[in-house]
């Protein structure tokens, strides 16, 4: 087995075992978390992914927005790269003013298809699905699967240092 914390900070672990102990064993809170990162993003090169972040509600967003602002004042070589749906694009542009690149990804239906057919393939009942059922599954899933974005902090300077 390999040991995939070796890099990781004494400090950090001190501070998530102090939160174990602590009375009734709390999960860490937000502040501890922003805490813990700051530390390991300004003692080595960090890239931080945040999937899926229309899933957030806006308030979640707010709060996540601004630890990673603290997040970047203390450490501003740290990579955030996050995903989500257009309709949040705009707001963390706004939120991260002039550390954000984004990039649009539309999904090509071909590669959709191709993925559904490998996965009803898989069915493990494929007689509960007749040929009506499969064709309508793969005209309207590829059809309602709207672009995504990726928005990419600090990508600029990312992208000076692998050159």
């Amino acid at each position: 087995m390999i040991n995939r914390t070796e890099g990781v900070p004494k400090e950090v672990w001190r501070g998530l075992r102090e939160q174990k102990d602590a009375v009734g064993g709390r999960r860490p809170q937000l502040d501890d978390i922003v805490k813990l990162l700051q530390l390991i993003t300004s003692s080595q090169r960090t890239f931080v992914v945040i999937d899926a972040l229309d899933e957030c509600t806006a308030a979640q967003r707010y709060r996540l927005f601004d630890s990673l602002r603290e997040i970047l004042e203390i450490s501003p070589d740290a990579r955030i790269f996050m995903t989500g749906r257009p309709h949040v694009q705009a707001e963390i542009e706004t939120r991260l003013v002039g550390r954000v690149t984004s990039l649009s990804i539309s999904p090509i239906r071909g590669d959709i298809v191709r993925f559904l057919r490998a996965r009803l393939s898989e069915d493990e009942t494929p007689d509960a699905m007749d040929e009506s059922l499969e064709a309508e599954i793969l005209e309207k899933i590829p059809g309602s699967i709207s672009e995504m974005w990726v928005a990419a902090v600090a990508l600029r300077i990312l992208s000076r240092t692998l050159d």
